[in-house]
């Protein structure tokens, strides 16, 4: 069931009586005999805090199985009628406390509170934690709002085969009877109760330090032992040093906790947590099977955005989950800039450009879109608001900042932040004062423009040139926001013109002239670019500083078009592609146009980052924007375009492995299907490709997709990967099969069985509408509105959330299919987190049509 809603306004009142002094924390994970417990565990909590208000009634939270017994200051609580929604109440609750609740709290297969786990490799059962954003109560009866900080101190018995790992080191470990083994953990740092982390289970672990002139830390990562083999320990354990010298460097403030341990733990809803010393990530990121180098790179800005936590967000954390995009959008930010900074991947900013940007401006399209600084009254509402308004345009809006008042300045206000609010709560308002102390400047407008509105403002040039190709005169105009009120902002951009190398000979295009100039109002002068000989391009928001909508004259467009490939710096290239790909999403560019820029832009682009991000997008053309007339001429012209690069590029190389992963996600003829089907049972290998376990279900996924494999040999593969990830993709493979049979049983699996474990469940969503096979969804419409609103309500949102967002039937690009959401819209009764994400799936229905009709255009 869905857990209790906590209110702002609740919260704020719970903060304003209390403060908690420490948790301490005492769990049974075995069953009793020294072996692991199946469906609950034992767990006893003593909680010290005081109240301001001696008298007062209070209530504590706890989400569990049962209650045994509570008692507060030696008088025992009647929790005969313990409900979850109502936690555990402290009636007349004197100045100081301690309260003793003993329960019985259930594992989760959800990846919400104690997650269970049982390796189908070696049957070990593995457990993790997961809280954000109020999921402790799972676990242990706590206070579970972030302002209530206090220190923890864990006892855990567990089976004796086990590694456990907590924020804090062990101090202690006793055998005791039946094999089982007492782990102490020392008492932890202050931190909010979603950042109290637990680990357990026959965890394989490497171990190093990070050491420099202001500390040691003990280093620490672990996977479940299945996995050990493919564990890249050197890289990663390189990674985080790099990123504590850096973060040491730039924030001024020593790491703050007392070892740093990386957990990659099994069916983790998300890339992964920033628990205080004792981070989760994701275990695909323990790559068994070749990748990229893009992986390789989007890992390690992963390692760094939790590292980042460590000082924003968990040193100083944030009063309340308005200011969540205070934590994910800095370390969003601080990542990126510690890879270019820092790291082998000087690039980074080019990838923050390709991904975090698009994500940002998909997500500022929305009708759903919101301020950066958002209003969340509860819960609920933040449990949709990890988006990309609160990752990827506040770190974008923060890189304007940066460009603005000047990279040191910034670091030298978070010094002062980080020294001013250590172990406590900040706010929005904390953070610019700090800022605005060193840089000199006044930034309430700042917020004012760029954290408290929506929408993206629209740059565009407006110049002419003289007989002698030079500007004789160069503007700016900017749109309003849109979505939104049409606001104009301050943006600091750089105009970059860009024209053949001096020689000409070698046919690319280098950046001639640069211009930093702050765009205010509907339309800023830059007389710096008089006399300035206008080029071949022209971008206005050059090296990507600012956030905005950037358009590009029509000489520019036409080199862009038939040029792309010749620009010689990734960036430029990069935001070149992202305007062409914006125009295409506006309906301004034909999707066919886009995809022919792709197929012939391709062959240039060195950064495989781009490429990959390039192939999903215009498979994404193809199948939403385009002419469903022309759609099928499309596929066959793109795809026998990636089979003719697969062949040329070099044999082996990353870009070969991108092509091959895009043609399995596309509609093949059949010519193709023989293709793969050469390259999957190695009839006819490709030169250079190594078909792999993972390459080997992607290929299997096409055929089977195309109706071109058997049931037979998705078993087959199935034993010969009796792993978690190969149960993943089996049941992918089941649900891609293209009968009414097989989409029948993937939608009552994903739809109606609630005992399904997450990743599960996405692997069955992931498979059910493939782009071929569009004609056994029609009923789907109806079915996903008849249903997701009783799935909203039995299952808790981190559950219920990859049904409403995976399964919206956006596979019919339809006026019906409008219809129908907005007839399901009309109910004003369905909670307003689950009809935003409709809302979101109705507006890119209604973004396609619109896309589709231009691109019929004669």
């Amino acid at each position: 069931m869905a857990p209790p809603n906590l209110t702002r306004d609740d919260a704020q009142r719970r903060a304003a009586l209390l403060e908690v002094q420490s948790y301490d924390i005492e769990l049974d994970l075995t069953n009793g005999h020294g072996e692991p417990g199946e469906s609950t565990f034992s767990s006893v909590t003593t909680v010290s805090f005081t109240s301001r208000e001696p008298g007062a009634d209070t209530w504590i939270d706890l989400v569990a199985e049962s209650v045994q017994s509570a008692s507060l200051n030696g008088e025992a609580l009647d929790v005969s009628g313990y409900r979850e929604e109502d936690g555990v109440v402290l009636p007349s609750v004197a100045d100081a406390n301690t309260l003793t609740v003993r329960a019985t709290c259930r594992y989760m297969n959800t990846g919400e509170g104690l997650h269970r786990f049982v390796d189908p490799v070696d049957k070990g059962v593995y457990l993790y934690s997961q809280f954000e954003t109020a999921d402790a109560k799972r676990m242990f009866t706590c206070f579970d709002q972030p302002d209530l900080k206090a220190t923890y101190r864990l006892t855990v018995l567990a089976p004796g085969s086990w590694k456990v790992i907590s924020n804090a080191p062990a101090e202690t470990t006793e055998s005791i009877a039946d094999g089982a083994v007492r782990h102490v953990f020392a008492a932890t740092e202050r931190m909010s109760t979603y950042l109290v982390a637990l680990v357990a289970g026959p965890y394989a672990e490497w171990r190093d330090e990070y050491r420099d002139d202001a500390k040691t830390v003990p280093l620490g990562l672990y996977c479940r032992a299945s996995l050990a083999e493919h564990m890249d320990a050197d890289r990663l354990f390189t990674e985080t040093k790099q990123g504590f010298d850096f973060y040491h460097r730039s924030f001024g403030v020593p790491y703050p906790f007392s070892k740093y341990d990386q957990c990659f733990v099994p069916e983790f809803n998300a890339g992964a947590m920033e628990n205080a010393g004792c981070v989760t990530f994701l275990e695909d990121y323990v790559f068994r099977s070749r990748v990229t180098r893009y992986a390789y790179e989007r890992r390690c800005e992963t390692v760094l955005h939790e590292m980042a936590h460590m000082w924003f967000g968990d040193l100083v954390t944030m009063r309340w989950w308005d200011d969540l995009w205070l934590n994910e959008s800095f370390a969003t930010f601080a990542s990126v800039l510690a890879q270019a900074e820092a790291t082998e991947y000087k690039y980074a900013w080019t990838s923050f450009a390709n991904i975090e940007k698009s994500w940002a401006y998909r997500q500022d399209q929305l009708p759903s879109t919101h301020p950066v600084a958002a209003d969340i009254p509860d819960l609920q509402a933040v449990e949709v608001n990890f988006d990309g308004i609160t990752y990827a345009k506040g770190a974008s809006v923060l890189k304007q900042l940066v460009a603005y008042v000047g990279q040191e300045q910034f670091l030298s206000g978070l010094r002062v932040y980080f020294a001013k609010h250590a172990w406590g709560n900040a706010t929005l308002a904390d953070l610019l004062s700090a800022l605005e102390e060193a840089s000199g400047r006044d930034l309430s407008w700042w917020s004012a423009q760029w954290l408290e509105t929506t929408g993206l403002n629209s740059l565009r040039p407006a110049f002419e040139v003289d007989g002698e190709g030079r500007f004789s005169a160069f503007a700016i105009t900017q749109g309003g926001a849109k979505p939104g009120a049409g606001e104009l902002r301050t943006h600091r951009v750089a105009v970059g013109v860009y024209d053949d190398s001096v020689d000409g000979a070698d046919g690319k295009l280098v950046r001639t002239h640069r211009v930093e100039v702050d765009v205010t109002g509907e339309r800023t002068e830059v007389p710096d670019l008089i006399g300035v000989p206008r080029g071949k391009l022209v971008l206005i928001n050059d090296d990507d500083l600012s956030y905005c909508t950037m358009r590009l004259d029509p000489d520019s467009l036409a080199t862009l078009v038939d040029r792309i490939g010749d620009i010689t710096e990734p960036l430029p290239r990069t935001l070149c592609w992202s305007a062409a790909w914006e125009m295409t999403r506006e309906a301004e560019l034909k999707a066919r146009d886009f995809v022919t820029l792709v197929s012939h832009g391709l062959p240039a682009e060195t950064e495989v980052g781009v490429v990959q991000r390039l192939l999903l997008q215009a498979q994404a053309a193809i199948a939403s924007y385009a002419d469903p007339e022309w759609a099928p001429q499309g596929w066959r012209t793109f795809t026998e375009r990636l089979m003719e690069l697969a062949n040329s590029v070099e044999p082996g190389s990353d870009h070969q492995l991108a092509l091959v992963n895009a043609l399995a996600g596309s509609v093949l003829g059949e010519d193709q299907v023989a293709v793969v089907r050469g390259w999957f049972d190695g009839s006819a290998p490709l030169p250079g490709l190594t078909v792999d376990t993972d390459l080997r279900w992607r290929l299997l996924h096409a055929l089977v997709a195309h109706g071109a494999a058997t049931e037979r040999e998705i078993d087959e593969a199935l034993t010969a990967d009796q792993t978690a990830t190969g149960n993943r993709q089996a049941e992918r493979a089941r649900a891609l099969r293209p009968t009414e049979e097989a989409k029948a049983e993937a939608w009552r699996r994903a739809v109606h069985d609630d005992e399904l474990p997450n990743a599960i469940n996405e692997s069955i969503i992931a498979g059910f509408a493939h782009p071929a096979q569009r004609q056994l969804l029609g009923s789907y419409v109806a079915r996903y509105f008849a249903d997701v609103g009783d799935v909203w309500r039995r299952r808790s949102s981190e559950r219920a959330q990859p049904v409403a967002m995976g399964l919206f039937p956006s596979w019919s690009v339809a006026a019906s299919t409008v219809e129908a959401a907005d007839s399901w819209l009309a109910d004003e009764s369905h909670p307003p987190a689950l009809r935003r994400l409709v809302s979101e799936g109705r507006a890119g229905v209604v973004r396609a049509l619109a896309a589709r009709e231009f691109d019929s255009l004669g």
